[in-house]
């Protein structure tokens, strides 16, 4: 291979740049031109991008996002929406191509391959940690840690008034994110999609709490588990206490990443690299027991949730 381009896409993550520079590096080392695609898969379309070199690269290991940016292009699976990306293929002239997002940019790299024949490689990098075939992704760790310091902070000021907080943080459908902060922040109580809840056995739980002597309760909520809005209310109205929300929202996504994610990242982008370089491809590198280990593409669409079931009578016991 003498010419590759990298994507980054779907939802940002912090270890996109670090993992960029992995594949930038590596593939510079051994005279293989990298084009970068900007914009993501929109930019795919509309047919922005550049060479990337080391120098492209240098001080964007510390640096949260992706200086490539990313868009997401719905279009793409329409044929009409397929057309600009086949005229941007032919005129990068690519050998293969690595793709740096979740399970929708990864259902994108499979189109590569089937509908043009273009090697391709992934690399999981999403907060949601909703990836097969590897047990973490790049993003999750910085992800964690920052809903982590922000739910320490609301414990602060629960304590000092005496207050219920809803504190909803991100995962799409998928309750891992919501499952580690609440153990981590030693949360009272947390809302899962994976696991059925009821609000009345819920309030009936920080009422007893309170009755102990308790001072607060954090109460972490799942975005796939129902709108935080809606259980500040419920929750309010059969404790008649003071209950607030917070939603972190995309404030998980920012910030420089954790040194777990940098190194992480750096792992698999050179690994993917060398893999795509070496000719093998559909396939996406992960960890697995702190092992590089690599998957097909086509098992990467939806992650199930016997991971956050399997951790549920932990949750029971430290929650």
């Amino acid at each position: 291979m003498k010419r590759i381009g990298v994507l980054t896409g779907g939802g940002d993550a912090a270890g996109m740049n670090p993992a960029l520079r992995a594949v930038v590096r590596t593939a510079s080392q051994q005279g293989v031109e990298v084009i970068g695609i900007e914009k993501g898969w929109r930019g795919l379309a509309e047919g922005t991008f550049g060479t990337l070199t080391p120098f492209s690269v240098s001080g964007i290991i510390s640096r949260g996002g992706t200086i490539l940016r990313t868009f997401r292009y719905p279009e793409f699976a329409t044929p009409e929406g397929t057309k600009p990306v086949a005229q941007t293929l032919k005129r990068m002239k690519l050998d293969g191509m690595i793709i740096i997002g979740g399970d929708g940019s990864f259902r994108g790299a499979q189109k590569l391959e089937a509908k043009f024949g273009l090697p391709v490689i992934g690399i999981p990098a999403t907060i949601d940690n909703d990836i097969p075939g590897t047990d973490v992704s790049i993003g999750f760790d910085t992800a964690l840690n920052i809903a982590i310091d922000a739910v320490d902070k609301v414990r602060d000021t629960a304590t000092s008034h005496g207050r219920i907080f809803v504190i909803e943080v991100m995962g799409r459908e998928y309750g891992l994110l919501a499952a580690q902060v609440a153990i981590a922040t030693g949360a009272e109580e947390v809302l899962l999609p994976e696991i059925p809840y009821n609000l009345d056995d819920l309030a009936r739980r920080i009422t007893q709490g309170y009755d102990r002597g308790k001072q607060h309760a954090i109460i972490i909520v799942a975005e796939g588990a129902g709108k935080a809005s809606y259980v500040t209310f419920e929750i309010k109205e059969r404790i008649q206490r003071g209950v607030r929300m917070v939603v972190l929202g995309h404030i998980q996504r920012g910030g420089s990443p954790s040194g777990y994610d940098r190194i992480l990242a750096s792992r698999l982008g050179h690994h993917a690299t060398q893999l795509l370089l070496d000719g093998q491809h559909g396939l996406m590198v992960g960890l697995v027991a702190n092992k590089i280990k690599t998957s097909t593409l086509e098992k990467n669409t939806k992650i199930s949730a016997r991971a956050v079931l399997r951790d549920s009578r932990l949750m029971e016991a430290l929650v």
